[in-house]
C-alpha cells in the first residue's frame, strides 16, 4: 500500500515495513538454500527499531566498532561478529564481551589481542586482502593495491597461527553473484591452503541479491559450489545494502524556488551532505518520484540542499508539473548507508524516522531537535 505523506512528519526517512520483509525472506531462503550463514552489516543499516522484525528471520549481525558491538547485543538480541580496522587497549576487553567472532585487520593485532580473545572464548578470524576487484569508484574500493584493509598473501607462513580460526574478505560494492565467483578465484588462488585450515570464512558485503535482476540462483550454486571444496567450513555473508535495498524514501518539503542566469533551483528542507552524503562521495544521482532526466520544454530544476555547503545540489530533473513552496519531494531508496552516515552539519534540521508498517499505519521512531544537535558537540 502507497505510504500516506500527510501522516508522516516531514522530512523523514520512512521504512516501509511489507518491502522490508520481502528482501528479508528472500535472503533467508539464499541462507537456508546454500547453507551459509547470512548477517546484517549495521554499517549498512543500524536503524534499530526495525531490529525485532529482522530477528523474525536472521539471528546475526556484523559490527565495525564497539558501538556497534554494543548496539547488536542490546537491541538485535546477539553478539556480533565484530571487524575494526584498528582495536585501542581501552576498548577490546569491553569489545570481546559483545563478541562471538572478532576479525582483525592486521596479524600485529591478532598477536596482540589473542590472549584476550582466547580466554574470553571468542573466535579468531583475520581480514586478507586477494588483490582483485570490481569496485570501480576508488572511494569504496577495500581492495586496491595500497589499502590498509587486510593482509596480503605474503604476510602469511604455510600453516594458519594458533587460535586464528577464521578468514575474513570483503572485495565487494553492490556486486553481482559473478563477480564474487571471480573474487573467490583469486582468493583461492592466493589462499586455498589456508582456507583448508579455517574453521570459518566470511566473505564480507557487497552481495546486492536483493536487487532486480540479481542472479540468486547463481549466487547459491557458486556458495554451494565453495562450500564442496571445503565441506568443513561454516560461510558468512554480511550484506548491508541488500537487507534494505529499495524498501524505503526520504520525504522532504520544498521551502523555495531560486533562479539565477536562467537556472531554476528547487530549495529543499533536507541536505544531500548531511543526510544523503553517498550522492556526492560515491556518487550518484538518486532517484525522485515524478521526476525525469532534463527534457527541454518541461519545468526542469536544481534540486538544493538546506545547508551553506556550495555543492550541496543536485544537477537538473525535470517534472510533469511547476514545483512551488510546501511541495513534496520523495528522495527515493534512501534507507540503506544513509541514517548511518547522517550529520548534523550547520544544524539543519535532521529527518525524523520511522516504519510504515504492514498495517497501512505511520510508526515514528525519532524526531531530532536541537539538543541532539548540541550534544554532539561541547
Amino acid at each position: 500500500m502507497p505510504v500516506d505523506i500527510k501522516k508522516i512528519p516531514l522530512p523523514c526517512y520512512v521504512l516501509e515495513e511489507d518491502l522490508l520483509r520481502k528482501n528479508l525472506t528472500l535472503i533467508k531462503q539464499v541462507s537456508e538454500i546454500a547453507g551459509v550463514e547470512i548477517i546484517l552489516a549495521f554499517k549498512g543499516f543500524a536503524m534499530w527499531g526495525a531490529f525485532p522484525i529482522v530477528r523474525e528471520y536472521i539471528n546475526g549481525a556484523t559490527a565495525s566498532s564497539l558501538n556497534e558491538a554494543r548496539l547488536c547485543f542490546e537491541e538485535m538480541k546477539t553478539k556480533s561478529h565484530t571487524y575494526c580496522v584498528a582495536i585501542s587497549d581501552d576498548e577490546i576487553d569491553e569489545l570481546l564481551k559483545y563478541s562471538s567472532h572478532i576479525t582483525f585487520n592486521s596479524l600485529n593485532q591478532f598477536n596482540k589481542y589473542k590472549e584476550k580473545a582466547k580466554t574470553a572464548g571468542v573466535s579468531c578470524g583475520i581480514r586478507v586482502n586477494p588483490q582483485y576487484s570490481e569496485v570501480t569508484t576508488e572511494l569504496y574500493n577495500p581492495c586496491s593495491p595500497n589499502s590498509r584493509l587486510g593482509m596480503c598473501i605474503e604476510h602469511f607462513k604455510e600453516t594458519l597461527p594458533e587460535t586464528l580460526e577464521g578468514l575474513h574478505f570483503h572485495a565487494l560494492c553492490e556486486n553481482d553473484s559473478y563477480t564474487l565467483e571471480k573474487t573467490l578465484q583469486a582468493f583461492e588462488k592466493k589462499f586455498a591452503h589456508l582456507i583448508k585450515q579455517a574453521k570459518w570464512i566470511n566473505m564480507g558485503g557487497g552481495h546486492l541479491m536483493t536487487k532486480q535482476g540479481y542472479d540468486t540462483n547463481h549466487l547459491i550454486q557458486v556458495l554451494k559450489a565453495f562450500k564442496q571444496r571445503y565441506p568443513k567450513i561454516h560461510v558468512i555473508l554480511e550484506p548491508g545494502s541488500a537487507f534494505v535495498w529499495q524498501t524505503g524514501s526520504l520525504y522532504s518539503t520544498v521551502l523555495d524556488v531560486v533562479e539565477n542566469n536562467g537556472v531554476k533551483t528547487v530549495i529543499v528542507d533536507v541536505s544531500f551532505t548531511a543526510h544523503m552524503p553517498d550522492c556526492l562521495e560515491m556518487p550518484y544521482r538518486p532517484r525522485i518520484t515524478g521526476a525525469i532526466d532534463p527534457v527541454e520544454g518541461k519545468p526542469t530544476y536544481r534540486i538544493g540542499g538546506t545547508s551553506c555547503l556550495s555543492g550541496d545540489f543536485m544537477f537538473e530533473y525535470s517534472f510533469e508539473h511547476e514545483l512551488k513552496e510546501g511541495d513534496t519531494l520523495v528522495f527515493e531508496d534512501m534507507i540503506h548507508y544513509t541514517m548511518v552516515k547522517t550529520s548534523t552539519f550547520n544544524g539543519v534540521k535532521h529527518p525524523s524516522m520511522g516504519i510504515w508498517t504492514k498495517e497501512n499505519t505511520f510508526k515514528l521512531l525519532k524526531k531530532f531537535g536541537y539538543t541532539d544537535y548540541k550534544n554532539r558537540l561541547s
